[in-house]
């Protein structure tokens, strides 16, 4: 197997991984009605400002992730084995209770840095 090959599959692989992000975020929205989504919309939003003050470069890092073959793949599977366990641990957990801990977990990482 040439370098090539595992190249193309390992974007193969991130691609996959992605649809299957995509398709747990829509699966998810379509589920809550649109005035409580707005509210958690607007909550995230608010956690995401605050970390983006602190990893300036987050966004350009996840892009890079996609880039780079099998990066992202490892990244989204070990989310979501990080989620479903979160899940399983908290009873009547949703995912943004999930995103909501993740988001005020690494705020106060970086605080703490």
């Amino acid at each position: 197997m040439t370098y090539t090959e595992i190249f193309i599959i390992g974007w193969n692989f991130n691609a996959l991984m992605f649809v299957i992000n995509l398709i747990l975020a829509f699966k998810v929205i379509s589920t809550v009605d649109r005035d409580k989504l707005s509210q958690e919309s607007e909550e995230l939003k608010e956690l995401k400002t605050e970390l983006d003050s602190y990893y300036p470069y987050r966004t350009y890092t996840t892009l890079l992730s996609y880039v780079m073959p099998f990066t992202a793949s490892f990244r989204i599977i070990y989310k979501i084995i990080e989620m479903f366990l979160f899940l399983n641990k908290n009873e009547n957990a949703r995912m943004f209770d999930y995103i909501v801990f993740k988001y005020k977990e690494d705020i106060l990482r970086a605080k703490n840095k």
